[in-house]
This record gives structure tokens, C-alpha cells and sequence, in this order.
């Protein structure tokens, strides 16, 4: 072993060093596991309590407070049917269900492993292919920017799966939706009514917990009035865990998810929201049994727990090698270099590599505590599916009302989420899937932002969208995804058709005798 790779790991082995990841990993995951408490509110918070310590150590707390945070949106996720982060959206598709069938022990054990095996794969990326796969993000123009929104907008299809034209609907509106602040070309004000809270646009972190956690703590109170237990709470803590065989059908899959996780985060201005949707729709296709998905399947907790820790190693490495935070957390984590004197680039392995070697250390073993620390935390955190509605309800909002407001101390905010709330809850109510609206809401900006910075680069050419491979090939894809759902589609609807006119006859028979 390299004397430099050697220096490294010692350095991320020390006694400091492993308690400050430790504690970086254990915040983490109670910040994750919080309504509104994201991961980039918890890295930088910890940014000031690291400024006098060695860049290793400091570098150990953050990034264990990163992989903590990521992997804890899942908790509450699955267990009260309230994503901590966003990067926990998809699995909300998969883990309410689970915990009503009473198997929220499999659900949490299998997002536990599955996140420790995508964190694990992204970081022997990092380690191992970052310079080479760095260069190939470095060549994302506005192009295919725009042709990786569309991609992800395709995936629509594949989350609307029986009520298509009603996810096509939410979708739209939440481009619309996303339309709302300054033009990100021309400057102008765009449907603010004047408030100028909205000059920005609609902040999402409130929007994704009023959409998916108020509109689910309505439900719970309505329940509660009506005498029912509601979607979640049907189950207990399963005692039965995951099994080897569980684990082993689904070992392509995390596999695959893991790949997409990391090759989404190291393109700038994706990260972990697009990669779990990808992921999603991508083990919904090559699921033997896609019909299951969205009744409560561990396939879907494997892929989209997988993708979102996965992008934990993939952002960094365009951050490290070129100096290009992907979102706002490695943009933090950019600072937090600067402040330790280390400057991104090639020259930061050549100057530094002691000191990058220990940071990628310290991110494999953020991971392995990840790992320990989320199991320990099942039968904790499983102690919420005893809890009566009546209880769990109330604390849930009140949880969403500070985490709204705490993300820019705004009670606008908490307007915000209320607003988005009472949508989510109609949508539930009148049978329109959340996801799409979600997926229109982050990708609008991004599709549109560069659909016009190409049009403008290249003199209003459209062709420049399908005659640059990349772009050309990103959209290619999007149109086969929508045709293979279209024809889904067609052909459930048309059993559907046959299906009615047999039971039609034997009717009319039954009623003439």
C-alpha cells in the first residue's frame, strides 16, 4: 500500500477523528429523521464547530452528518408516512405501505443495508474512477441539462402507472408551479403577485413536507374522527427482519440503483431528488413483478435507498476534482475546504493526497456507523407504529410547522406548507399520484433554464437537442421510457375492455333465467 494511502487511513483512524464521525453520523440521522431538519441545515450547522479542528477530523464530522442525514429521511419515511428529506421522497411510494402490512422491521433493515451498500459503491468510486468520470460530467452543457430534466420528467409515466393522464396533470402543474419567481433569463418577476417571499420561488423544502407529511397528517386526524387507524398505522413492528434470500433477489437491483445514484450525483444540479426517481422507475421496469410497485414492495425501498446514499460519493467527485459543488450541501462542504486551506482541483491530490486519502477514509467509515447506527436505531424508531394516531398526528404537524419555519426563520413558509398540505390531501382524496407533482416542481426549473440557455447559445437551432450524442442519446431514452408506459397502458386498458364484456353476457344470462 502507497505510504500517502497509508498516512490517509491512519489519519481517519484516530481516536478524534472516529468520534467526530460518529457524532457526525448520530446527529445526521436525527436530523434526517425530523420533518424540515435537512441534511444541508445540519452540514452547516456543524461548519463552525470544525474550524479549529485538523481537516481530517473535520471532515469526518461533516461527512458523517451527511451520509446520517441522507440515510434518516427514510426512518419517518417509512414508519409515519413523513419524508425528513427530500432525498426520502420516493420512498414514501413504498414504505407506508410496508409498515401497514405490519412489516416496517423488513422495510427500515432493507433501506439500512441498501443505503450502506450504495454509500459503500460511491465511495470506491470516488476513490478509484473520480478523475475519469469527473471529465465526462465537466462536458454537461445546457443541452444535457435540459434532456436529463426531460428524462426524469419521463419517469412520469412510470410513477402514474394506471392513472397516467391524472400524473401527467400533477406533473404539469408543478412545472407551472415552478415558474413562479424571477426568470432565470430574462430577470422578470413571474406569477409573485407581488409578495416578494415568492421572488425566489416556492421554497421546497416546505412544499415536499406540506405535499407528502401535512397532507398525510390530515388524513390521520380525519381517520381518527371516523374511527380508523388509518393508512400507517394498521401495523405494528414486525419481528421478523429481512432475510439472506430477500436480500440476494434483490442484490441487482441495489446494484444497478447504486450506479445510477452515483452517476446522478456527479452531475452538477441533480442529486439525490432525481436519482431516486430514476432508480425508482428504472426497478419498476426490470421488476418481474412491476405490478406490485406502489403496494408496498421492498424493491422499491432497495433502489431508491441505494440511489440517494450513492449520490453522497458521486457529488464529491466533481467537487474535489474540478471544484464544482453539485448542490447546496457540496456547496457548503466547498466552503469548509477553503476554510481549511485546501483548494479543489488536480493539484489538491498531488499537494494534499495525505489529507484526501483520509477524507475518502473517513467517508467509508461514515458509512460503516451508518450502517451500525441504523440498525441500533430500528427498534427505537419502530416504538412510532404504537403510537395512536391521536398522539402522532398533532406531533407530526407541529413537527412540520417548526422544520418549515426553520429552514429561513419565514412563517411564510409554514404558509406555504399548509397551502401545499391541503393540495397533498386532495390529491389523495380524488386519486392523483404526489410524486409527479414533486418531480415537475425540481425539474421544471432545470429543464427550462437550459432549454433557453441553448436555444440562445445556438442561435435557436431545436436540432442541437438530438444531434449532440449526449443530449441526443439522454432523449432517446425519455422516448422509450414513455412509449413502453404508453403501451402499458393501452394493453391493461384493453384487458380491462375484454374483461367487462365477458362478465357482460354471463349477467344478461344470469338475469334472463
Amino acid at each position: 500500500m502507497p505510504p500517502d494511502v497509508l498516512s490517509g487511513i491512519q489519519m481517519s483512524l484516530m481516536p478524534s477523528a472516529l468520534l467526530a464521525n460518529a457524532i457526525g453520523v448520530a446527529r445526521g440521522i436525527i436530523f434526517g429523521a425530523l420533518p424540515g431538519l435537512t441534511a444541508t441545515m445540519g452540514v452547516a450547522l456543524l461548519i463552525p464547530i470544525t474550524f479549529g479542528m485538523a481537516p481530517v477530523e473535520a471532515f469526518s464530522a461533516l461527512l458523517g452528518m451527511f451520509c446520517g442525514a441522507i440515510y434518516g429521511g427514510c426512518i419517518s419515511a417509512i414508519l409515519v408516512g413523513t419524508p425528513g428529506t427530500s432525498a426520502a421522497a420516493a420512498t414514501l411510494l413504498e414504505g407506508p405501505k410496508l409498515t401497514a402490512k405490519g412489516q416496517s422491521r423488513k422495510a427500515l433493515e432493507m433501506a439500512t443495508y441498501s443505503s450502506f451498500i450504495g454509500g459503500i459503491i460511491s465511495t470506491i468510486a470516488l476513490i478509484t474512477i473520480a478523475p475519469t468520470l469527473a471529465a465526462v460530467a465537466i462536458k454537461f452543457g445546457p443541452t444535457e441539462y435540459f434532456a436529463l430534466a426531460i428524462f426524469g420528467l419521463s419517469i412520469v409515466a412510470t410513477l402514474a402507472q394506471g392513472v397516467m393522464l391524472k400524473g401527467i396533470l400533477a406533473a404539469a402543474l408543478g412545472v407551472f408551479l415552478s415558474t413562479i419567481g424571477i426568470d432565470p433569463v430574462s430577470g422578470d418577476f413571474r406569477n409573485t403577485f407581488d409578495i416578494p417571499a415568492l421572488f425566489s420561488g416556492i421554497p421546497l423544502v416546505p412544499a415536499l413536507v406540506g405535499l407528502f407529511a401535512v397532507s398525510q397528517g390530515l388524513s390521520s386526524i380525519e381517520d381518527v374522527f371516523a374511527g380508523h387507524k388509518g393508512l400507517v398505522k394498521y401495523g405494528t413492528l414486525s419481528k421478523a427482519g429481512i432475510t439472506l434470500r430477500e436480500m440476494r433477489d434483490n442484490a441487482v437491483n441495489i446494484i444497478r440503483s447504486s450506479v445510477i445514484g452515483t452517476v446522478v450525483g456527479i452531475i452538477p444540479a441533480t442529486g439525490a431528488t432525481t436519482s431516486i426517481f430514476i432508480a425508482y422507475a428504472e426497478a419498476k421496469r426490470a421488476s418481474k413483478t412491476p405490478e406490485r410497485f406502489g403496494t408496498g414492495t421492498l424493491e422499491g425501498i432497495a433502489a431508491t435507498e441505494s440511489a440517494n446514499n450513492a449520490v453522497t460519493g458521486g457529488a464529491l467527485i466533481p467537487l474535489l476534482t474540478l471544484g464544482i459543488p453539485g448542490d447546496v450541501i457540496t456547496a457548503i462542504l466547498l466552503g469548509a475546504l477553503m476554510i481549511q486551506g485546501l483548494t479543489p482541483g488536480p493539484l489538491l491530490f498531488t499537494k494534499h493526497a495525505v489529507t484526501m486519502y483520509g477524507v475518502f477514509a473517513a467517508l467509508f467509515i461514515a458509512n460503516i456507523f451508518m450502517l451500525i447506527f441504523g440498525l441500533g436505531a430500528i427498534r427505537v424508531a419502530g416504538k412510532l407504529v404504537h403510537v395512536p394516531n391521536a398522539i402522532l398526528a398533532p406531533l407530526v404537524l407541529s413537527l412540520c410547522a417548526v422544520g418549515s419555519f426553520a429552514v429561513h426563520n419565514s412563517t411564510f413558509d409554514i404558509a406555504v406548507m399548509a397551502a401545499f398540505g391541503i393540495l397533498g390531501y386532495l390529491m389523495l382524496k380524488t386519486g392523483f399520484p404526489q410524486a409527479p407533482l414533486l418531480l415537475g416542481l425540481i425539474l421544471g426549473p432545470l429543464a427550462e433554464s437550459n432549454f433557453r440557455r441553448a436555444l440562445s447559445l445556438f442561435k435557436n437551432d431545436f436540432s442541437v437537442f438530438v444531434t449532440r450524442p449526449i443530449s441526443g442519446g439522454i432523449l432517446l431514452l425519455a422516448l422509450l421510457v414513455i412509449l413502453r408506459a404508453v403501451y402499458i397502458e393501452v394493453k391493461e386498458f384493453r384487458e380491462r375492455q375484454r374483461d367487462a364484456r365477458e362478465e357482460r353476457p354471463a349477467g344478461e344470462s344470469r338475469r334472463q333465467a
